[in-house]
């Protein structure tokens, strides 16, 4: 499900040999691939097209401004967790319209930039929330739409610093006190309070946990409609899952055929809210290989790229395929999958120069052997990589680089020295 194919033993990025992106652009580098962030966006436009749903894209999961204003130009919206974001959709051309804004601890002045961009709902999180914003939206005259984002204690089965739909989250109202939210709020305030919004976690690589929870809230919503509360909408979030290795994740299709029954005729408004599932495999990280050496019993490769680039192995002990981007006949894959048969290979730990004994990328992986100036690529980054990102070390960020059939360009320059010191000068 994406453009990163071996050809002539050789790693391609659609029509763009990488040896060519390393060349032309440095390591460690992000790049990205412009028809896999649209097929993957179309493919879920068309899997619930029959609920004709507001799909809107997680900026936080890559918030690139130039692939925010690709996915703006396919009739995306966007999902926001803070001021920033909103920021970036703005500045890419996109719909505010078409906005939909979470998240935990929104400032007043968050909230008042989103209620002057009359985004299309507010995913509030508390009672106290709530208050606050239709405080704020009377003192300026406007009522604006909220989504009260439900708990509905529901396990993703995902990593327990990603998921965010258990009783004892700090995400969202408990399932059981959801009517008297309602009952307690004043209706006739700055908030139209019509919608329910849930999120379970992420990456959810079944159905299942889906389908529990959105039939714990349509049930829900019945109960509050019965009580006169006009509910419109239900946003069900994202955090469907994207193939680290193959075949791992359900595609759109597969989620679609579970969600949509569940929700039709149901006159309610759908939102969804994808993002790893768009980005994940749109992008991977290329590293060229410094030193190899032996520690005790443990062949350790040292590359160019750090924690501070991709944090996700030391912060989730995440997996991502990795291997090289020029291999033998012996070596070439087909399929993201620990390799079976050994062919030669090597295990090693692949770790980076942060002085940090958690930098590393992956350790005790099977690999062809590595030796100084390799280029290896880690795959599915495209989702909380560069966004994760830091200067820790004083280290510069890295570049970001799209490809589009066969041209590649920089969409995010490779930081310099001077940009590490220019906000302190």
């Amino acid at each position: 499900m994406d453009y990163f194919q071996y050809k002539n033993n050789a790693l391609h990025c659609e029509e763009v040999p990488v040896t060519d992106i390393c060349k032309n652009f440095g390591t460690p580098t992000y790049l990205y691939s412009e028809a896999t962030f649209k097929r993957h966006l179309k493919g879920i436009q068309d899997a619930f097209s029959e609920l004709n749903p507001l799909i809107c894209y997680s900026v936080k999961a890559c918030g690139n401004i130039n692939i925010l204003s690709m996915l703006h130009k396919m009739g995306s919206g966007f999902d926001v967790v803070s001021g920033g974001e909103l920021h970036r959709v703005k500045v890419a051309g996109g719909d505010t319209t078409k906005v939909v804004y979470a998240g935990v601890g929104k400032t007043d002045k968050e909230l008042l930039e989103a209620i002057e961009s009359n985004i299309a709902y507010f995913n509030i999180e508390s009672e106290a929330e709530l208050e606050n914003l239709s405080v704020l939206a009377k003192g300026v005259g406007k009522v604006v739409n909220g989504a009260l984002r439900v708990n509905p204690d529901v396990d993703g089965k995902t990593h327990k610093h990603t998921t965010t739909g258990k009783r004892g989250n700090k995400f969202g109202v408990d399932y059981d006190r959801v009517e008297s939210v309602f009952d307690a709020f004043d209706h006739d305030g700055g908030v139209n309070l019509s919608c329910i919004h849930i999120h379970i976690g992420s990456p959810i690589n079944t159905v299942a946990p889906y389908v529990l929870a959105i039939k714990k809230t349509v049930v829900l919503i019945e109960r509050l409609r019965e009580k006169g509360y006009p509910i419109e909408g239900i946003i069900i979030g994202g955090g469907y899952g994207a193939d680290y290795t193959t075949n791992q994740a359900p595609g759109p299709a597969d989620y679609a055929k579970e969600i949509v029954p569940l929700l039709r005729d149901k006159n309610l408004k759908l939102v969804l809210e994808p993002g790893r599932s768009i980005a994940g495999n749109g992008g991977i990280v290329l590293t060229e290989v410094l030193y190899t050496k032996q520690a005790g019993d443990k062949k350790m490769v040292i590359v160019d790229l750090a924690m501070n680039d991709l944090i996700r192995p030391a912060l989730y002990d995440a997996y991502h395929f990795v291997w090289p981007v020029k291999v033998s006949d012996e070596h070439m894959v087909t399929a993201r999958l620990e390799p079976m048969e050994n062919n030669g290979l090597e295990k090693v730990d692949i770790v980076g120069p942060i002085c940090e004994s958690v930098d590393f990328t992956c350790k005790d992986r099977m690999l062809p052997p590595l030796k100084r100036g390799d280029i290896v690529a880690v795959f599915t980054a495209g989702a909380y990589g560069f966004v994760m990102s830091s200067q820790y070390n004083a280290r510069p960020r890295v570049a970001e680089v799209l490809v589009s059939g066969k041209e590649a360009k920089v969409i995010r320059r490779r930081e310099t020295y001077d940009d590490l010191v220019a906000l302190e000068q």
